[in-house]
This record gives structure tokens, C-alpha cells and sequence, in this order.
């Protein structure tokens, strides 16, 4: 069964953008879409900003015992990636 989180911030511009991340098979896939836009933008390398949302998202989830602590550690080991690659 895929891990799903969902959340709308918005951009640089104001306009509402809609972020989801699925966790299937060991393996994170983040996708957005912006207020007005028909197609998802799906994403090969996730934006860090997006990252360090769902790593909050995760630990208050994980602290109602709604996510697992391996979820949370997941995350933080594809953020500690993306830095290293930076």
C-alpha cells in the first residue's frame, strides 16, 4: 500500500502549488502541480524545500504515531544525499 503525503504551499509568484509524496516500494516520488496547470510535473531529483517540508510533515505525523520512524529516517537520508551532491 503506497505512503502518501500531501500539502499546498505557494511559490514566488503567489500562486498555490500543490506538492504529493508517495512512498512505494522503499522509494520516494514526489510530484507537484500548480494552481491552473493540467499536467503534474513529476520530479527525478526532489527540490530540497520540498524535502525539508516532508520531514516535518513526517516527524509531527510520526509523534501522533502516524507515520513510522523509518519514514522519517528515509527522508533524511535522501536530504542528506541531495546535500552531499550539491
Amino acid at each position: 500500500m503506497p505512503n502518501q503525503h500531501i500539502w499546498t504551499d505557494r511559490n514566488q509568484d503567489g500562486r498555490k502549488r500543490e506538492v504529493r509524496a508517495t512512498k512505494f516500494g522503499g522509494a520516494w516520488r514526489f510530484q507537484a502541480k500548480t494552481a491552473g496547470d493540467l499536467d503534474w510535473t513529476y520530479y527525478d531529483r526532489p527540490l530540497l524545500e520540498d524535502l525539508l517540508t516532508l520531514k516535518e510533515i513526517l516527524f509531527r505525523k510520526y509523534q501522533r504515531r502516524r507515520a513510522s520512524v523509518e519514514d522519517v529516517a528515509s527522508i533524511e537520508k535522501v536530504i542528506q544525499e541531495l546535500r552531499a551532491n550539491e
